[in-house]
């Protein structure tokens, strides 16, 4: 990417498209520019735009004349006064420095398209369509100085699914796997993991179904990828952290897209999350936090049954309904 690497900087950039491989790869081309102490990243979910010209301006004054870049990750989610403070402050940038605005999701109705496009460039990666995936999956070997045939690469997406980020992934795997050597169906079939079980979020979404078959079975599947128990565990222990807060804010008489602005969470896992607590009593998710600590303290070796085995008996007592009050 000439515009990166090679030519003049300009002082601000955004970066959008749903190809994030292709984003990564222009942000550390970018990243390279500059050396590590000069170069700033910030959330937008948890900075405005008046916190990022501020960052700016103070780089401005202790850089000392060197270039300094600040980079904003998620800017979909600004709104219109974060975006008039960038307008405001590409009139007159920062000597020497880079704003880097980085989208993550739809810009549509944002202005950050046409402003970038006045004041810096716009830098648009757009997810190949399922049609070119293979195409697009030899490219990714070619970069990385390994043949893949056509086969090879259908099988990859055929594995793997169409997401661009998981494919890129495996694609680096099998490239240092390879040494060099051509990969075809073969290798794909007996190295790639399978994106969709191998899917963080299924052992979740399974809890808050309460379906105990299919939370055991994402739970083996995240085992036998090699994942951790205790990052399995990590894991729940956060949406369940969070389902108890949106159940709260829900009590209070918010609605998902201001419970959602309120933990400064994407809408759609508030609205996933309030669909878990549907499942749940307060009781039944603050008897679960206890028992995830229990689980912590066996993982850590309070307990001398294998770590595998503590996390699928956690799963069953927290996902298990109650048993309903015998009459006597």
């Amino acid at each position: 990417m000439p515009a990166v690497a090679d030519s003049d900087l300009r002082p601000i950039y955004l970066l959008t498209g749903g190809d994030r491989p292709k984003i990564r790869r222009a942000l550390e081309r970018l990243r390279a520019r500059f050396g590590p102490e000069s170069v700033e990243t910030i959330d937008a979910q948890a900075a405005s735009g008046e916190e990022v010209v501020a960052a700016c301006n103070a780089l401005g004054l202790f850089s000392g004349g060197g270039g300094r870049l600040v980079v904003v990750e998620a800017v979909e989610q600004w709104k219109k006064p974060d975006e008039e403070a960038i307008a405001g402050y590409v009139v007159n940038p920062v000597p020497g420095a880079v704003l880097a605005l980085v989208a993550g999701g739809d810009l549509k109705g944002s202005t950050l398209p046409a402003l970038a496009a006045k004041a810096g460039e716009v830098l648009a990666y757009d997810v190949p369509k399922p049609r070119d995936l293979p195409s697009w999956v030899r490219a990714q070997f070619e970069r990385l100085d390994v043949s893949v045939d056509g086969e090879g690469a259908r099988a990859l997406v055929e594995v793997v699914g169409e997401d661009a980020t998981a494919l890129a992934s495996e694609v680096d795997k099998l490239a240092a796997w390879s040494g060099g050597e051509p990969v075809g169906r073969r290798e794909v079939e007996l190295l790639a993991a399978p994106a969709h079980e191998a899917s963080a979020w299924a052992i979740m979404d399974a809890w808050g179904a309460r379906d105990l078959a299919a939370a055991l079975a994402a739970c083996q599947a995240d085992l036998e990828r090699g994942t951790e128990p205790f990052l399995v565990a990590m894991r729940l222990g956060s949406q369940i952290a969070l389902v108890r807060q949106v159940q709260t804010l829900q009590e209070e008489g918010l609605g998902a897209r201001d419970i959602a602005k309120r933990l400064r969470k994407h809408e759609y896992r508030v609205r996933k999350a309030l669909g878990h607590a549907e499942n749940y009593s307060r009781d039944e998710l603050d008897e679960a936090v206890v028992r995830l600590a229990a689980l912590d303290a066996a993982l850590k070796g309070a307990s001398r049954l294998a770590g595998e085995l503590e996390l699928e008996r956690t799963l069953v007592e927290i996902v298990s309904r109650p048993e309903p009050a015998v009459r006597r």
